[in-house]
């Protein structure tokens, strides 16, 4: 298992076809099994296409997960973290736990973990510089328990699980001073005086906060029990005390709980920076996918993200790959295409092969790695070699795709010719099939030199179905070219067992590309290409080659 790897993402092409989908699964399969991990994960870089579906049912698996892009995300960072607080925490406590944790910014969550507010160290501080909001406490009916706990006391009479409704706090001095001060609900800080404590009780005081630790006659106490008015001792002094008591209140009544910016585990690195760079808050709240907080994160922290690891599988061109992955760590590359556009920082394992399905190198793998192929994953890598060869019809097949689809027939235990015609047959069905969704199901884009172009195919094995499937994506291929942002978009019409394709086109100048590449006389919008079934060997190269003339020609 690689050192420090959390995961490893083994992704096939974008608008992935069978092979990308069914390499994508099986050579996860054997990494995990060669290396005794669960750490290499197939996903997929779009909507499958319903010949996938169907082999995917057919064999037992589920779909892959999506994914689109690989930059890193906040997932990849380190997370402070640190625990979500209690709403009615007071702000004394906070202010502890945030010294003790090293932290300006605390978290409040719920009882399931869900984010509810946030308080900062300048927001303590705001509140303990307003000496003169004196019915903060009760505004934010403060439970007694905190009351006590802030004041490091002891509650004599009353209960700790009460709450101060109302009043302001006061300073009790003498009864002649405390006369016209005093309201009833009001929390009054007395001494050792009697005549004090005792006015204070009858003025109906809520709560009486004798200071010093003084002493509190059996006379007081009753008088309070009387009156309703909850007694805390504190061996704090009275100035000590009147500037701290404020510190008790919850910190619900201060915590920011509207307009937070939080950030998801799957928020890119990039955009947190942004939102960063728009807030003077340091630290920021992280959710999970369930909405759930996790931690914190700071600026700091994204510089330190790490890369995520990827495994390319039947591609090797940026065009045809997952968003962002300049800036991931491609560990390897399984293909069987040409040698394309995508650099590595570092070495990497690239194996490329001129056969007909990048599963058929996946196969070679498993004999070479002594790896046994379990039955379902046989059928996986069968169906893909049936679908990238046109059952052995493509001009990409070689001797190794069909000795290597025997040995796999055998492993699945399927008939080769019955399982083919099924599997094409569900490709080609369009029953509640959109133009978008047909034209998306295998479509690739290429470039040569300042020419970016895409290139579609669609197998079909009657001609009824390959017609029905020219109607309807014939008139989209303007729409297609507009929303992948491409000049030229070209979609091949496979008849599988005739071995031959009809082609369409969108863009200025397809129709002389065509004509020009295949030595044809186009028709009616269409060019049909005899013989013609593989896009990798005999479409690709031919618009290269003509592309390329022409550019040479308006040099």
């Amino acid at each position: 298992m690689p050192e420090g790897i959390r995961k490893v993402n083994v992704i096939g092409h974008l608008h992935p076809d069978t092979d990308s989908i069914c390499s994508a699964i099986a050579y996860a399969h054997l990494k995990n099994a060669v290396e005794h991990t669960d750490i290499y994960q197939p996903r997929r870089a779009g909507a499958i296409n319903r010949e996938t579906a169907f082999v995917l049912n057919h064999f037992g698996f589920a779909e892959p997960e999506l994914i689109t892009s690989v930059t890193p995300q906040i997932k990849d960072t380190e997370i402070q973290r640190q625990g979500g607080i209690d709403g009615e925490m007071s702000l004394f406590a906070a202010w502890n736990l945030m010294r003790e944790a090293k932290t300006d910014t605390l978290c409040v969550t719920d009882d399931e973990n869900n984010l509810e507010g946030l308080i900062a160290v300048k927001d303590i501080a705001n509140a303990n510089m307003d000496v003169f909001d004196m019915s903060v406490i009760g505004e934010s009916r403060t439970c007694y328990a905190n009351i006590v706990d802030t004041l490091k006391g002891e509650m004599i009479l009353g209960d700790p699980t009460g709450r101060v409704t109302s009043g302001c706090v006061r300073v009790g001095t003498t009864p002649e001073m405390m006369e016209d001060t005093v309201k009833p609900g009001d929390i009054v800080l007395v001494t050792n005086r009697y005549e004090t404590q005792q006015f204070a009780v009858e003025s109906e005081a809520s709560c009486l906060v004798v200071c010093c630790s003084a002493h509190i006659s059996s006379k007081v106490i009753s008088s309070a029990e009387r009156h309703g008015c909850a007694i805390i001792t504190t061996p704090y002094d009275t100035y000590a005390a009147a500037r701290i008591i404020s510190m008790s209140i919850p910190v619900r009544a201060k915590m920011l709980s509207e307009g937070i910016l939080k950030v998801s585990v799957n928020t890119s690195v990039d955009d947190a920076r942004k939102m960063m760079a728009h807030s003077r808050h340091r630290y920021f709240p992280v959710i999970d996918e369930n909405s759930h907080y996790v931690g914190l994160v700071s600026s700091p922290n994204l510089l330190a993200a790490k890369k995520k690891h990827v495994i390319l599988v039947d591609h090797n061109e940026r065009s045809q790959s997952v968003e962002g992955l300049e800036q991931a760590e491609i560990m390897e590359i399984i293909d069987h295409h040409r040698i394309g556009s995508i650099e590595t920082e570092g070495p990497a394992y690239f194996r490329n092969m001129p056969v007909g399905c990048t599963c058929t190198i996946v196969y070679m793998m498993y004999r070479e790695n002594d790896v046994e192929i379990p039955r379902d994953v046989a059928g996986l890598m069968l169906s893909a070699i049936l679908s990238d060869t046109l059952a052995f019809r493509s001009p990409t097949c070689t001797q190794i795709d069909r000795d290597t689809a025997a040995a796999l027939a055998k492993i699945a235990d399927v008939d080769i010719n019955v399982y083919a015609d099924e599997m094409f047959e569900a490709g080609a069905d369009l029953t509640g099939r959109t133009a978008e969704e047909v034209f998306g199901a295998d479509f690739k884009i290429f470039s040569r030199g300042n020419v970016k172009f895409g290139v579609g195919q669609g197998s079909y094995m009657t001609e009824k179905s390959r017609k029905a499937a020219e109607a309807l994506v014939g008139p989209y291929l303007r729409e297609a070219a507009a929303l992948e942002e491409l000049p030229l978009v070209f979609y091949l019409f496979t008849d599988v067992k005739s071995s031959s394709s009809e082609v369409l086109w969108y863009g200025e100048g397809a129709e002389d590309i065509i004509a020009r590449a295949f030595d044809t006389d186009p028709e009616n919008g269409m060019a049909r290409l005899p013989g013609v079934v593989s896009r990798k060997k005999q479409v690709i190269p031919a618009l290269m080659a003509t592309l390329q003339s022409i550019q040479e020609d308006a040099d």
